[in-house]
């Protein structure tokens, strides 16, 4: 099987066909599809998707392009969300977090500090993180070092392979998705060609970071298989055994994720 390790199933630009969305998903062999979320206003919102769908599953948590919006009292919130969340088993961790760089207008004290209020109850309750690391590797893996968090995804990942294998060495995987498909993309293509196969998981972003044969339009989790096609043909492995090594890796990033029932 397939595992989207990252897909905004929830975001608007799949009202329309949701439901039709998730089903090509499955068709194609994605039998998991992690949903995390992005703000307070959605923690509900994913949960219920997650459990409405075949193999969806659930990240709660801040995510640092929504840090201008959210309150203090949204991390309370979050902790609350996450011990009524312990006994689902649809519930895998804590994401969307992280810090952006990209961004100019996004503040820096408070992305920092929702950020580590995260990495905080990542620590307390023991859970993974699937992290947002736009032109911020060194700056989030400084804050997983400092809270000893050391297992998740560090999702659309774009550093160097001093970075990546500083990631790997804390325990964290790497995602891939989108941009791998693109030529131009040299630096993402020799992470994924070159870094360890147990280091990788594959992902969408859905609907956000489109493959090339899908660029400039919605892409949706279907698209995994395909994408990890790019990435065996870079490998110059057969695409089972990258299928068989990713689905181990997104198990052992999130293992919450053998809790779902096939």
């Amino acid at each position: 099987m397939w595992i989207d390790t990252h897909c905004h199933l929830d975001a608007g630009e799949f009202d329309g066909d949701r439901a039709a969305v998730a089903e090509a998903a499955r068709a194609s062999g994605v039998a998991r599809i992690v949903i995390p979320a992005v703000a307070r206003a959605n923690f509900a919102t994913v949960r219920e998707l997650a459990h409405r769908i075949e193999g969806g599953v659930y990240a709660l948590g801040i995510h640092p392009l929504f840090t201008l919006r959210a309150a203090e009292d949204d991390v309370d919130a979050l902790r609350r969300e996450i011990e009524a969340s312990l006994d689902d088993p649809r519930f895998v961790g804590i994401g969307e977090i992280g810090l952006d760089y990209f961004v100019p207008e996004l503040d820096d004290e408070r992305q920092r500090f929702f950020y580590d209020a995260q990495l905080r109850l990542a620590r307390d309750y023991d859970l993974p993180v699937i992290c947002h690391v736009r032109k911020s590797q060194d700056l989030v893996l400084k804050g997983l070092r400092r809270h000893g968090v050391r297992r998740g995804i560090a999702h659309a990942f774009n550093g160097s392979f001093q970075q990546a294998q500083a990631f790997i060495d804390q325990g964290m995987r790497l995602g891939f998705g989108g941009n791998v498909t693109f030529e131009r993309s040299r630096q993402i293509r020799r992470l994924a060609a070159e870094l360890p196969l147990d280091a990788i998981v594959v992902e969408t972003d859905a609907p956000d970071i489109p493959p090339a044969w899908l660029y400039k339009q919605r892409n949706s989790p279907d698209q995994v298989p395909r994408i990890a096609g790019v990435i065996a043909e870079l490998r110059a492995i057969d695409l089972h055994e990258l299928q068989l090594g990713t689905t181990a890796n997104a198990h052992a990033a999130l293992p919450r994720l053998a809790l779902v029932r096939p």
